[in-house]
């Protein structure tokens, strides 16, 4: 049982942080451009 908590345990956490990271990913892609547009519009 030792073994296969181990494995689980591991997967989830790799794929909550494969999750984390792929939201922080999206949020640095998508704000540039909401930035950049605005300030093109701007000017």
């Amino acid at each position: 049982m030792r073994i296969s908590n181990f494995w689980f345990y591991t997967i989830m956490i790799v794929v909550i942080l494969h999750v984390i990271v792929g939201f922080g990913y999206l949020i640095y892609k998508l704000s540039p451009k909401k930035k950049d547009k605005e300030e093109n519009t701007n000017e």
